[in-house]
């Protein structure tokens, strides 16, 4: 630890449908009117959030007395200072780990699951009940450690990407996206809806529905130093070719050119407004990061 400080447990939460409905519609009434109109009860999105404020309030009393704690919104994540000895705890659905690992550099990450009937807890797989035994366990270098493989985008300008799940290079719009793709084997010109890069985390989400319908399926571990690449629905003519589909990444990054004159873009996890301006003669260079998520295994 720095100094004298004790640790620290960060939260990191986002807004409640409830939340969201009232911001959207300034009252509790209006937004009742809303979903009625619709057949739908703001009773149930009210019992969520109250389900999960009460989850909320269960972990940060969970942590140690002699602790520092704070809270930060996913909105506010890119604005927070986090530090190396922090402890991270996202409280909500598997996205929200996503959500922060870009902005981490090593710190312990234990996810909680704040309603296992509704969301899967791959990533958020801490009981609460556990919590406070893992937070000890996490900083004494006791507890079990999940280090996960994340993608890194490195642009010519010196601007760096990284992603817990995939990054995306293509057209901002519907439009195709046209480019030059080079592995270490080989190079071609593309037209197609753009392409991903993931991590074995990432492999069972987006990727795994692109293979999936394109029969090109890639072996990745999760702690595996390794990446994979797949292309969305290349088109054949007479300057553009499909031959690099998908493939592996190991020991040498994929490269791309683009050659977008407006609207190409580079993003991370489906955060689009998050977005790095890909337009024409621009180059990336895509791998398997320098860090990783330190995911710390729930009971």
């Amino acid at each position: 630890m720095s100094g004298a400080l004790t640790p620290r447990a960060v939260f990191v939460t986002r807004e409640t449908d409830y939340e969201l409905l009232i911001a959207r519609h300034a009252t509790r009434g209006q937004a009742r009117f809303f979903l009625e109109r619709r057949d739908q009860r703001i009773e149930d999105v009210e019992a969520r959030h109250d389900r999960f404020h009460a989850v909320l309030l269960r972990a940060r009393a969970s942590v140690p007395a002699d602790w520092r704690q704070t809270l930060v919104r996913r909105s506010d994540l890119d604005r927070f200072q986090f530090a190396s000895d922090d402890v991270i705890v996202p409280v909500g659905q598997d996205g929200l780990v996503a959500n922060v690992a870009k902005y981490l550099d090593g710190q312990p990450v234990l996810g909680v699951n704040a309603a296992p009937d509704l969301y899967d807890g791959v990533l958020v797989s801490v009981a609460v009940e556990h919590l406070t035994r893992l937070l000890v366990a996490s900083v004494n270098a006791a507890a079990e450690i999940e280090h996960r493989t994340m993608v890194q985008a490195m642009l010519d300008d010196g601007q760096r990407l990284t992603a817990l799940n995939e990054i995306f290079v293509g057209h901002g719009s519907h439009q195709s996206a046209r480019y030059r793709i080079e592995t270490a084997e080989a190079a071609e010109d593309h037209s197609s809806s753009g392409l991903i890069v993931a991590s074995g985390t990432g492999a069972t989400g987006w990727a795994r529905s692109i293979a999936e319908s394109t029969h090109l399926a890639i072996s990745l571990g999760r702690e595996e130093q390794a990446v994979g690449f797949w292309v969305r629905e290349p088109f054949p003519s007479i300057a553009t070719a499909t031959t690099l589909r998908a493939g592996k990444l190991t020991d040498m990054p994929l490269t791309v050119t683009s050659r977008m004159n407006e609207g190409g873009v580079i993003f991370a996890d489906g955060i689009e407004q998050d977005r790095i301006a890909f337009d024409w003669g621009r180059t990336v260079h895509l791998s398997a990061a320098d860090k990783t998520l330190n995911l710390v295994k729930g009971a």
